[in-house]
């Protein structure tokens, strides 16, 4: 029988839970009513959501005597940059597999990436399978070499990573009495999967981002070893602000990001926390979030990325003010 995995400590915990006032009221909201739970700061690697999944992940694969990380994402993606964050943290080397070919985008995740010290693979290919496929090509190759590389999922996420978000529902039960609905952005799966486990499917909020074709499924699996009883059509998840598709940014998140940062002075990015927070101020608006509710925006981080935006660089440059 092999040995219980035991996480890794590589974020700063708890993460703050702050009040956002100013943005309750412009919702209607009472002024107490919503809070934000920092996951940006968890400190290493410019911080986000994915550290809590690697403390489990990487323990994983450092008890099978792992040398390397090897991991997929987008160009742009948070896990691959915190992958390297922990790899760099722990003296490993960190291998990054992304799709298609080497452009000329340099910015963003892309840069730290860079300062990491990870090794980047284009691998020619687009969609999830053919760049697991890679992926899986590219361990080859470096167990060929003398390495011993550790595949990491797609995202960070699995059953085993979302116990990771287990205890950040933990912490929100204990910062938050009364708490009603967490807010969270649905990519992968796995950090509303470990809310949902420990909040409950009626006290999570996912919205999807469009990251994976099938994520109400994944978050049922996810969650299936630590609430067994969760059906994906439990699930409260929103849809609406996917726009048309993963790297768009739709008119619903260009508010949400503005309101954000206009009223509160948080920072949003367009593909994870914009759109969590669309979802979290079309809901106040409908009513299904309503004043006396307390509610929490789980900020997943993720701000390099709007750095390596297109889209989103050019809307702020149409909203520059010059004195």
């Amino acid at each position: 029988m092999s040995e219980p995995i035991i996480p890794l400590s590589l974020g700063t915990w708890p993460t703050p839970v702050e009040p956002m006032p100013r943005l309750a009221a412009a919702l209607g909201l009472g002024r107490d009513d919503l809070l934000v739970k920092r996951d940006d700061l968890t400190g290493l690697g410019g911080g986000g959501n994915k550290i809590r999944k690697l403390e489990w992940t990487v323990a994983e694969a450092l008890a099978n005597d792992a040398d390397t990380l090897v991991t997929t994402g987008a160009p742009q993606s948070n896990h691959a940059r915190l992958t390297a964050a922990a790899a760099a943290r722990l003296g490993l080397r960190a291998v990054l597999v992304f799709p298609g070919e080497r452009g000329t985008a340099r910015s963003g995740n892309l840069t730290l990436d860079a300062f990491l010290g990870a090794e980047i693979v284009f691998s020619g290919v687009t969609g999830q399978a053919a760049l697991a496929d890679a992926a899986s090509r590219v361990c080859d190759r470096l167990r060929s070499e003398g390495a011993r590389p550790a595949l990491l999922p797609f995202g960070g996420s699995s059953a085993l990573s979302a116990r990771g978000y287990v205890r950040c529902g933990e912490e929100l039960v204990t910062q938050v009495p009364g708490l009603r609905t967490a807010v969270v952005a649905l990519g992968s799966g796995a950090t509303m999967a470990g809310l949902v486990a420990s909040l409950g499917a009626e006290r999570t909020l996912g919205v999807e981002v469009g990251a994976v074709d099938d994520a109400r499924q994944r978050v049922e699996a996810f969650t299936a070893p630590h609430a067994p009883d969760v059906r994906a059509a439990d699930l409260r998840v929103d849809r609406d602000h996917i726009g048309s598709g993963y790297a768009s940014l739709a008119e619903t998140v260009e508010e949400a990001m503005t309101l954000t940062a206009g009223l509160e002075g948080v920072l949003l990015d367009p593909t994870y926390t914009g759109r969590a927070m669309a979802g979290l101020i079309a809901a106040a608006r409908r009513g299904e979030i309503a004043p006396g509710d307390r509610t929490v925006f789980v900020h997943t981080g993720g701000l390099p990325g709007l750095f390596g935006h297109t889209e989103a660089l050019a809307f702020a440059e149409g909203m520059r003010k010059f004195g």
